[in-house]
């Protein structure tokens, strides 16, 4: 039968059959008036499908609804009404009508499911003993339930009765209402008291183990505090215990690791154990300091701006183009691809170039904490990777304590002089730097102090050596090799007025702006005061200026505010000059100049060259070392074998001894690139022919008199330079190398290439 009743929409509330509904209206009483004077008192109640929406929709309500009765009605003092409402039976919906004033529906009444009375019976016994024992074993809910179901025996009534007490979701309640029998009501409340017992016992086993581990800890607690009291009670309170509060509360704090805390931890209980007047105490607990001062996951943010970067550098660095080319390359792929696995930079060049300043910009552009290790003259490797701590003042080696340093984990590393380290009976600490310098395996360093993995890899490892050919083999292997050559004039010229000068004025006292430099005075100081290829020594002769004059202002209490430094009242402040240049005009028999590549740059090796009566001996002076010594006795085997070619008188070779010294003999000496230079002095003092001294001359020769190719071309470039040297002959296979020469160098040289030394000796003495 279909009936047209009014609606009224609950939200988030489910009113089922037999069941009690208490609602409250204002003083528009439509629908409750519309149900009392046309339907009986009956009405119908459906529930909003999203109990979010502030207004509803009539197409979204449900197709299901109860229909009830109005069954009470109290008019309330403050004018509202309260009215008690019941549901009678479930109903289906038709259709919704949106009248002016109240909102009705055609239903049609859904009848209930029968069934025969003994499975009634059955199924009421069975859902009261599992209600019971339900409320029995869940302690918050109310047995009220027991006294309304006692007497029912419609089990369809019993259904709807229960099902409102159970602490079920909305979404369930819907599937309630619209189930129209009672035995899978049935089943489903058994279904669901079953499930709810299942999540009660599982709930009861997390708050016991809870309680368990609280019990304890508070029991733990307690009893620290009873102990700390009776302790302060007495007097007894010591410094360890006030120590070990200390250490927790920066534990609390500490981002480190898992198993650095746990380490940490075991430490501390350890450290507790022991007795205060134990000798153990100051070892326990210099470690555990160790381990919380370490930056294990601090980190500094990477300044990704590559031309940022080339700017700062360019700041801080004139010149050493292809150097920054190469650290821009390394940074630009180190941030493509998120990883630091590549060859580690090595900086190889003389002293004062500026390879550890470079170290330190580079920190700097890329906005890095720096941290520098040298470890030149290191020959034990416990230095690195420190001592166990069972010996009596052990220490974690320098990488752990740089890092400390560092106060993150992700530095510019500056390990400096990697080729002045040294091997003995007491280890090899080249070998240790492998595993340090290699992305593979720094992840897992492991420091025989600290006992535990640290992790490397987000650290930018940058060497400095003065030799590449005397860093270890298996470790030039990790490394990327960036030469920084020896500065020209002009790049000298170029620092000393753009940094040099500005930091000297500012550290002695003075603005820069009061004293002026002339070009003139620079390069003069460059060329008559300094002999080096980096800037150190020209810095020590400009601040000696400063000093004198800051000197002079304070002693006779005047202030300068325009001084000019020129080339002629250059010697009021150094003195006399140190060094000259050698004449461009004035040339002497057996006298020749050879080209070194020495620690401190390039430079000319003047080869004089005598003899006199004797028995054809050859004698070696001048700190020579084996290589130069072997390079001395080919030169003048192959002259004797060549001696008609070079118009010489064979009885000299036998009847006289043959002296070759370089001068300078307190530095020793030595490299594969004098051999034309020794037989060009041997053959101009056999022949009594001379040598232009603006001439210099590089490359080894073999007894065939082929030249061979050297190294250093550029550094040898700068240093004959530096020394006014005007045509260098070369080995032809090193025409490539002239592309690494600066402009301003090869501008001023006049090159002559030779592939075997007869071409020497035709350009030397075509006659």
């Amino acid at each position: 039968m279909k009936l047209n009743l009014p609606v009224i929409v609950l939200k988030g509330i489910i009113l089922l059959p037999n069941n009690d509904i208490r609602l409250e209206f204002d003083n528009d009483n439509t629908i409750i008036d519309t149900s009392e004077l046309f339907h009986d008192n009956k009405l119908l109640i459906v529930n909003q499908t999203n109990p979010l929406d502030e207004v509803f929709d009539i197409d979204s309500l449900p197709k299901y609804g109860v229909i009830a009765k109005i069954s009470h009605k109290i008019k309330l003092p403050n004018g509202k009404l309260r009215v008690v409402i019941k549901g009678i039976k479930r109903a289906y919906i038709d259709e919704y009508l949106n009248n002016v004033d109240i909102l009705e529906a055609i239903v049609e009444e859904k009848e209930e499911v029968k069934i025969d009375e003994k499975s009634q019976i059955a199924l009421i016994r069975k859902l009261y003993r599992e209600i019971e024992n339900y409320i029995k074993s869940i302690p918050y809910v109310s047995n009220s339930v027991l006294s309304i179901i006692s007497n029912i025996k419609d089990i369809s009534i019993l259904t709807d009765i229960i099902v409102p007490h159970l602490p079920i979701s909305l979404a369930r309640l819907e599937e309630y209402l619209k189930e129209n029998n009672p035995i899978i009501r049935s089943n489903m409340i058994l279904k669901d008291v079953a499930y709810e017992e299942e999540v009660f016992n599982i709930e009861k086993k997390i708050d016991l183990k809870i309680k368990e581990e609280l019990d304890s800890s508070q029991k733990e607690y307690i009893l620290k505090e009873k102990i700390k009291a009776m302790k302060e009670e007495l007097g007894e309170t010591s410094y360890k215990e006030n120590e070990i509060d200390k250490i927790n509360e920066r534990l609390e704090q500490l981002d480190a690791p898992s198993h650095i805390i746990e380490r940490i931890k075991v430490e501390l209980k350890r450290y507790e154990s022991l007795s205060s007047m134990s000798p153990e105490v100051t070892i326990a607990r210099d470690y555990i300091d160790w381990l919380l001062n370490l930056p294990w996951n601090k980190m500094t943010d990477d300044n990704i701006d590559l031309k940022d970067v080339r700017n700062k550098l360019d700041a801080s660095h004139d010149g050493l183009d292809n150097v920054k080319k190469r650290i821009i390359e390394y940074l630009a792929v180190k941030q493509k691809t998120g990883s630091l696995k590549g060859p580690i930079i090595c900086l190889v060049g003389p002293p004062g170039v500026g390879k550890t300043s470079l170290a330190f910009s580079i920190a700097e552009a890329m906005n890095r904490n720096f941290v520098k290790m040298s470890v030149g003259g290191v020959n034990d490797e416990s230095e690195i990777i420190g001592h166990r701590r069972t010996y009596l003042g052990a220490n974690p080696g320098r990488i752990i304590q740089s890092l400390k340093k560092a106060k993150s984990s992700n530095p510019v590393f500056l390990i400096d002089e990697i080729d002045k380290m040294t091997k003995d009976i007491k280890g090899d600490p080249a070998s240790c730097l492998l595993e340090i310098l290699d992305p593979e395996q720094n992840k897992y360093f492991s420091d025989n102090y600290i006992e535990e993995e640290v992790d490397l890899s987000n650290v930018l490892f940058i060497t400095t050596a003065n030799y590449i050919d005397q860093i270890p083999h298996a470790l030039k292997d990790r490394l990327k090799i960036i030469n920084i050559s020896g500065y020209t004039e002009y790049e000298k010229l170029a620092i000393a007025k753009k940094h040099l000068i500005p930091k000297i004025c500012k550290n002695n006292g003075l603005d820069h702006s009061y004293i002026k430099f002339e070009d003139s005075a620079i390069k003069d100081i460059i060329n008559f005061y300094t002999r080096e290829a980096g800037v150190r020594e020209l810095e020590r002769q400009i601040d000696t200026i400063v000093r004198k004059i800051v000197t002079s202002m304070v002693m006779q209490k005047i202030v300068i505010r325009s001084l000019n430094i020129t080339s002629t009242n250059l010697s009021q402040y150094l003195g006399k000059r140190k060094y000259h240049f050698i004449s461009n005009n004035a040339s002497i028999v057996g006298v020749v100049n050879g080209l070194a590549y020495t620690s401190y740059g390039g430079d000319t090796l003047p080869i004089e060259v005598n003899y006199y009566k004797g028995d054809g001996k050859l004698v070696l002076t001048g700190s020579l070392g084996d290589v130069m010594k072997e390079s001395a006795h080919i030169a003048l085997s192959y002259i004797k074998s060549n001696y008609k070619d070079f118009k010489i008188d064979y009885d000299k070779l036998l009847k006289n001894d043959i002296h070759i010294h370089v001068p300078e003999g307190a530095i020793p000496k030595d490299g594969p690139s004098a051999g034309i230079a020794l037989t060009t002095a041997l053959i101009s003092t056999l022949s009594n022919q001379k040598v232009p001294k603006n001439l210099a001359m590089t490359g080894e020769i073999t007894l065939r008199g082929n030249v061979l190719p050297i190294g250093g071309l550029k550094e040898k470039s700068i240093g004959a330079n530096r020394n006014g040297i005007k045509t260098v002959i070369i080995p032809y296979e090193n025409l490539k190398d002239l592309e690494d020469v600066p402009k301003e160098v090869k501008d001023k040289i006049e090159y002559i290439t030779v592939k075997n030394y007869k071409d020497v000796y035709k350009y030397l003495w075509k006659n």
